[in-house]
């Protein structure tokens, strides 16, 4: 039985030493850059940063349970992935990342709706990815979430 990851720390130290740096170093700049107020959990089994119950009770819309998801790092089979849900969300803010990201990087932009997919340490853009998350406070995503996902 394979037992359920409950901690960023336990999520990092189970990850195969090519990605533990990599996700680290992904995980390190995203909490240095947040705005305040969001907090570094697992959620979904990934690492995740959310706006917590004390600051938005209904929490999400999917699963009121779980706090207002924002940003999950997960390692994948084959690649790392970054979620940020603000780029699903606000076309303004996806098309800017996907304007300024072949500034940072040598490789094509490798994306899904919200789902950002990094197969190479190398590929992480880790000045843009900073850039990307001091661009929303816990309010405007807040904002932009009910306005988005709320009816």
């Amino acid at each position: 039985m394979k037992q359920e990851i409950t901690t960023v720390l336990a999520y990092i130290s189970q990850l195969p030493d090519e990605r533990k740096q990599m996700v680290l170093k992904l995980k390190e700049t995203i909490a240095k850059h947040l705005p305040k107020g969001f907090v570094e959990t697992i959620e979904y089994g990934m690492i995740a940063f959310v706006v917590p119950h004390t600051t938005y009770p209904a929490g999400y819309h999917c699963n009121p349970k779980s706090p207002l998801p924002f940003i999950s790092i997960a390692s994948q089979k084959n690649f790392v992935s970054l979620y940020h849900m603000g780029l699903y969300a606000d076309t303004e803010l996806l098309n800017w990342f996907s304007t300024e990201y072949p500034k940072h990087s040598k490789t094509k932009l490798d994306m899904g709706k919200s789902c950002i997919r990094f197969k190479h340490p190398e590929q992480i853009p880790f000045k843009l990815i900073a850039e990307l998350a001091k661009k929303i406070s816990v309010t405007d995503w807040i904002n932009t979430y009910e306005r988005n996902y709320k009816k």
